[in-house]
């Protein structure tokens, strides 16, 4: 039998940054809340932690600085076109849309300076489509990264759980796992679930899943902020969506294996109505980490956009699949192909202006706030010490000073599939040539020119053009690129109070959704595809919206 019931005004499962911003909402309505996480304490704040830290915003002071105009009519458009909402379930999902691209063009930034949160001043252009005006991509760059990456978003929020914890209005129970969603009367009270055995285990590595005891929990509010499916990749391929042809056999996680999405199908088991499930996104940029945490751990590359892209056997990847362009439209192509990995081949050059890799730890300037490291890493010679490392101890790197002996290590590297040499050198050559005068009919060279016109491009992103056989740009590297699991654009449906709805479309009573849980807002905010630091910013805005709506003041 569990033992006898705590109770409290609300609880939060999940100590992510979403579960966590609800928790802050409800203690500053004074409320009490109990937040269970089934991982140990060093990974308080979960997925977050990790990230670059990347926020969307709307015609911000950044932006402005940076010479950008924007505006929330060329965000929506933006939005709208690339989620391409199509479905009678997209209802909530575009409601959600509206609503956050109206916080994010509003009181988003001003919200988070007055937790503390600041933000680098050179903006980013992640997503930046290639098609038309009215299809996918960002207009103009929106990509900010938050000074203190990851954990500086985190930072606020958990100081105020933390003080919710000495005002005696929060109850902080780690390694309790939830196990069923306590349904009375057709309404949430509670969850119920496994006590697990205490673990050492560091930030996001595996911890054990011993039982040791079980606990039941009540409250008049429940909120899900659990996270998604990256890290179990049986789920991720059962979930596959066909539009996008078979899934793909290797993978390698963006996330810890604990992000299973074990609370969707409890959350369904309650009544909770799931939808969109086969809306992901996964990344194509994967290296393996040569120092990894969890199993499979992967890196993303954040590239500029000069590196040449070739598929496994040494096909140029086609107009606009360029790097930093259209990342589900670039999967479905590799997938296509019959292979699970491409190519970049870019110089020297190329890796010391344009190559970022994802995540807090792989910043250590950025994350640590530290101006002085930020200028010796950014605008000094060579790349990034992290990128460097990853060059030099990568199991995904090439590093050769001749085209010929580039092509041979990716042969080694790869013995089972055979690579069109004549083919790559055929478009290196090609592309090459066409930088002996300003003018070019390669839709990337010239992409990469009108990159440039952008002063925060020019200054630390997108190298200047030149030939890729350029000796004096060397050496040559090539670099293979595996498939990264990241995030589930679907979840829990919810309405716009962030209150879970059934498969009738009504409300369950009690229950509440946020987060990756909720497709970071009404089962699916994004539709098909992102547009980049929308992630985070969903887990923001969906979480202290499910969290004011708990308290009662939404």
């Amino acid at each position: 039998m569990p033992s006898a019931p705590s109770t409290s005004d609300a609880i939060v499962i999940g100590a992510g940054l979403a579960g966590l911003v609800a928790t802050a909402e409800l203690v500053a309505a004074g409320k009490t809340v109990t937040v269970l996480e089934q991982e140990p304490e060093a990974s308080f704040g979960g997925q977050a932690w990790w990230s670059f830290g990347g926020l969307f915003f709307i015609d911000s002071p950044e932006q402005r600085r940076m010479g950008i105009r924007d505006s929330y009519e060329l965000a929506r458009q933006d939005w709208f076109g690339s989620a391409g909402f199509d479905r009678p379930e997209d209802n909530w999902p575009r409601q959600w849309a509206e609503a956050y691209l109206h916080f994010a063009s509003g009181e988003k930034r001003a919200w988070l300076r007055e937790r503390g949160v600041s933000f680098f001043p050179v903006v980013g252009w992640a997503e930046r489509g290639g098609y038309t005006a009215t299809g996918h991509g960002n207009s103009v760059p929106r990509f900010h990264i938050t000074w203190g990456t990851g954990p500086g978003i985190l930072e606020p929020f958990i100081r105020a759980v933390r003080a919710g914890v000495d005002q005696g209005l929060v109850t902080l129970k780690f390694r309790h796992r939830v196990d069923e969603l306590i349904v009375e009367g057709g309404a949430v009270i509670g969850a119920r679930g496994a006590v697990l055995a205490d673990d050492p285990a560091e930030r996001g590595a595996a911890s054990n899943r011993d039982v040791v005891g079980d606990f039941e929990a009540r409250a008049e509010s429940t909120i899900v902020a659990s996270g998604g499916i990256g890290g179990n990749h049986d789920l991720v391929r059962k979930q596959w969506p066909t539009r996008m042809g078979e899934p793909p056999k290797h993978m390698i996680s963006g996330v810890p294996a604990h992000v299973d999405g074990r609370m969707l199908g409890i959350s369904e088991q309650a009544g909770a109505h799931l939808i969109n499930g086969d809306r992901m996104w996964h990344y194509v940029e994967g290296i393996a980490n040569y120092a990894p945490v969890w199993p499979k751990h992967g890196i993303r590359i954040l590239p500029g956009p000069s590196s040449v892209w070739f598929d496994a056997t040494g096909s140029r990847l086609p107009v606009p699949l360029f790097p930093g362009f259209d990342t589900l439209g670039t999967l479905e192509h590799i997938v296509s192909t019959g292979y699970d990995y491409s190519w970049f081949v870019l110089t020297q050059s190329i890796i010391e202006k344009e190559f970022a890799l994802s995540g807090s730890e792989q910043n250590p300037d950025l994350t640590g706030k530290s101006v002085r490291e930020l200028l010796r890493q950014r605008l000094g010679k060579g790349a990034t010490e992290p990128v460097e490392a990853f060059k030099a101890k990568g199991e995904d790197f090439v590093v050769a000073d001749t085209l010929d002996e580039l092509l041979a290590g990716m042969q080694a590297l790869t013995p089972d599939v055979r690579i069109d040499a004549d083919r790559i050198r055929l478009e290196i050559e090609a592309r090459d040539r066409e930088l002996t005068n300003a003018f070019s009919k390669d839709a990337q060279i010239n992409a990469i020119r009108q990159a440039r016109h952008y002063r925060g491009d020019k200054l630390i992103r997108v190298a200047s053009p030149h030939r890729i056989l350029d000796p004096k740009a060397g050496p040559l590297i090539a670099v293979k690129l595996n498939i990264l699991t990241r995030k589930s654009l679907g979840g829990i449906e919810t309405d716009l109070s962030g209150r879970a709805l059934s498969t009738d479309g009504s409300v369950i009573p009690g229950l509440f959704a946020a987060g990756e849980a909720s497709g970071f807002g009404g089962g699916g905010v994004h539709g098909y595809r992102a547009l980049e630091g929308t992630f985070l910013g969903g887990c923001l805005f969906s979480g202290r919206t499910a969290g004011r709506a708990a308290a009662g003041r939404g």
